[in-house]
């Protein structure tokens, strides 16, 4: 009995040292936080920029609201010169050789999913003309990042203006790739965060632009408003897997666009160094 009095202070005594060696504990590793990082000051800004954006595309960067300052030249380069164009090139070519894998049945339930924006099409001209932001929460609150020409808050009705104009051009690796499938014989499932309203524009912006004969095109919905992308997305999807369709591929540019539930069995995210979308 006499021993639990001091095996008692010998735990306080243990207990008070690892408490104050934590105190002043600096780990070398930390978790990434909402914060947004400075870039030091003896690093290059494209050799930073090169850096942000690997981290961007590999979704280490999380949740993330706005391009760097330092950053937004190296975005517009990047977007509207050859290595977005050779970026994506890659992503289709790694996307059919998996697809020319895939032993299709006769039940036609062989599937894959496209994103719409900035992955069958690209809207490069409209940001040209307003530079633009999109806030990583919610689709309606896009902060200023002041990128390529004018300085201009996302204003939701110039972009429901320029969908109705129908004029969005196809991204070519991306319609090489849908081509490539639809010989392949699998169905093809456009699903979009755009309004079902702007139904009658999407498809007609997608058949201008060369794509057709799609299996379905899914948009939002009344009631899905406020639903986050990757929750609308997934459940979308499960509604084709209960259907039977066994969804081979999934090609889009956001994380919110592959991640979830009722995923594919292969996902392809192509590059988009300029908006988040959760």
């Amino acid at each position: 009995m006499a021993s639990q009095p001091l095996t008692f202070l010998f735990l306080l005594l243990v207990t008070a040292s690892v408490l104050q060696s934590s105190a002043s504990f600096e780990p070398n590793i930390r978790l990434p936080t909402t914060a947004t990082i400075v870039p030091r000051s003896d690093i290059d800004d494209d050799l930073y920029c090169a850096s942000w954006q690997l981290a961007v595309e590999t979704n280490n960067a999380g949740s993330w609201a706005a391009i760097p300052s330092c950053c937004v030249p190296f975005v517009r380069d990047y977007m509207t010169g050859q290595r977005y164009a050779s970026d994506c090139e890659v992503v289709a070519n790694y996307s059919l050789a998996y697809a020319s894998t895939v032993k299709i049945d006769s039940d036609g339930k062989d599937a894959w999913v496209f994103d719409v924006d900035e992955t069958l099409l690209t809207n490069l001209p409209y940001y040209r003309d307003h530079g633009f932001g999109i806030n990583g929460i919610e689709k309606n609150t896009h902060p200023d990042l002041s990128w390529l020409g004018r300085s201009e808050i996302f204003n939701e009705s110039c972009w429901d203006e320029w969908v109705a104009e129908a004029k969005a051009p196809a991204i070519p690796s991306s319609l090489k790739l849908y081509n490539g499938l639809k010989q392949m014989r699998f169905k093809i499932f456009v699903l979009t965060g755009r309004s079902e309203h702007q139904r009658n524009d999407t498809r007609k912006n997608l058949e201008l632009a060369g794509y057709t004969g799609w299996e379905g095109l899914i948009l939002r919905g009344a009631s899905d408003g406020g639903t986050p992308a990757t929750i609308f997305k997934s459940e979308r999807r499960s509604v084709l897997v209960n259907e039977g369709y066994r969804i081979h591929g999934n090609s889009g540019d956001q994380w919110s666009d592959l991640l979830g539930f009722a995923v594919a069995k292969r996902s392809f995210k192509l590059p988009n160094p300029m908006y988040y979308i959760a």
